[in-house]
């Protein structure tokens, strides 16, 4: 069932956006399923969980950190993790950039903005990720990239709010590369769209979509 899932979810995609298979809470045979069926991108919520399976499963995946992040977390996933997209304040970018450090390794992160209307969500305001990105504290850092920006919607069955709120995050990114990372070919990826919205995610410019229910099937 997951590989006809994930070759469902592949016809939809367009070919310039990334695929992370989003494998939080499922068993080590739901991802082996998936990889063998062709997918090496996954994206975990909880650093314990990533590390253990990162020990179980084969080394050609990329793992992801898709969840919020806590400091003291960051040294779990260090070694190995391909991209952290959910950091979200500058505490925890000096932590990831120590923990890239001691691991002799520099760790590329997507910086995470508050799009949606719901309070729970984490994330950056415009504002706070320039004062971040201006800051002696950020220029400092050599173990860390910042490959871009990721954020996410509103839970809505309004197609039209969530389409704006990505493209805010659109005209975020934009923002951010002109003042910041100009320069900068790596500074290139929109981290947006889930299960029930990246169809629109992607018209909107995402590079790079997250989807589980529609892969592994509802918790």
């Amino acid at each position: 069932m997951i590989a006809q899932n994930l070759e469902l979810i592949k016809l939809k995609i367009t070919e310039n956006t990334s695929l992370i298979a989003v494998s939080k809470t499922k068993p080590i045979e739901s991802i082996n399923e998936a990889y063998q069926a062709g997918q090496r991108i996954f994206g975990e919520n909880k650093a314990q969980e990533m590390s253990a399976k990162h020990q179980a499963l084969p080394n050609d995946i990329e793992w992801h950190m898709i969840g919020h992040l806590q400091s003291n977390k960051v040294k779990y996933i260090a070694p190995f993790v391909a991209l952290i997209h959910s950091v979200d304040s500058l505490d925890l970018l000096k932590e990831i950039n120590k923990q890239a450090l001691k691991n002799n390794r520099i760790i590329p992160i997507l910086l995470q903005f508050h799009i949606a209307e719901e309070e729970s969500k984490f994330g950056l305001s415009l504002e706070e990720s320039e004062v971040i990105l201006s800051s002696t504290d950020f220029s400092a850092m050599k173990n860390i990239e910042v490959c871009g920006v990721m954020g996410m919607a509103t839970f809505s069955d309004r197609p039209e709010q969530i389409r704006k709120e990505f493209q805010n995050l659109k005209s975020i990114f934009s923002t951010i590369k002109n003042h910041f990372f100009m320069e900068n070919l790596n500074f290139k990826e929109i981290s947006m769209g889930m299960s029930g919205d990246f169809q629109i995610a992607m018209e909107e410019g995402s590079t790079m979509v997250r989807v589980g229910s529609s892969i592994f099937g509802g918790r």
